[in-house]
């Protein structure tokens, strides 16, 4: 029989630990969702301006907002590759030792935010240089990416406060 740690059978100080840095880190997630709303309107339309630029000029005949460029899109993802993957490998570590859900589903929650990474980040590009219906590929990825790390957030959080070891 295999003997698995839990984590209602950890120590109340690995659990305070645990939940500060799950509470901080779901803080900054939290805020990265801020920004792209105040850059987006989390709208078809406006992530697809945030990363082609607006067709409407001002009275200066200035366009409303620049196109990204190819340097901004490298960058862009590039950071949040490598930055949403230690999120999603930390948290889903953690999530690893929960108890609330079946394995398959455990498995799957685990994985999804990794492969939506690569999808709403890869979209983006689709969406500059391919055609702009990309954007519909960017924001599903992006709703399951963030769908699955806030469940496994509140699993974390529910068993680490309100679970208790059976021994």
């Amino acid at each position: 029989m295999k003997k698995t740690i839990k984590l209602s059978d950890l120590d109340s100080l690995i659990k305070k630990f645990l939940i500060t840095y799950v509470v901080v880190l779901s803080l900054g997630v939290s805020m990265g969702l801020v920004f792209v709303n105040h850059t987006t309107s989390f709208t078809s339309e406006g992530a697809i301006e945030r990363f082609r630029g607006s067709e409407e000029i001002d009275e200066f005949g200035i366009p409303k907002s620049s196109s990204k460029t190819f340097y901004e899109l490298l960058m862009t993802t590039h950071n949040h590759i490598i930055g949403f993957s230690f999120i999603f490998l930390t948290i889903g570590i953690i999530f690893y030792f929960t108890e609330t859900l079946p394995e398959k589903f455990k498995i799957f929650l685990m994985i999804e935010p990794l492969i939506s990474i690569l999808l709403s980040f890869g979209s983006i590009w689709g969406i500059k240089y391919v055609d702009a219906n990309f954007v519909y590929l960017t924001i599903t990825s992006a709703v399951l990416m963030y769908l699955s790390y806030y469940l496994m957030v509140g699993i974390i959080i529910k068993e680490l406060i309100f679970s208790n070891s059976s021994e």
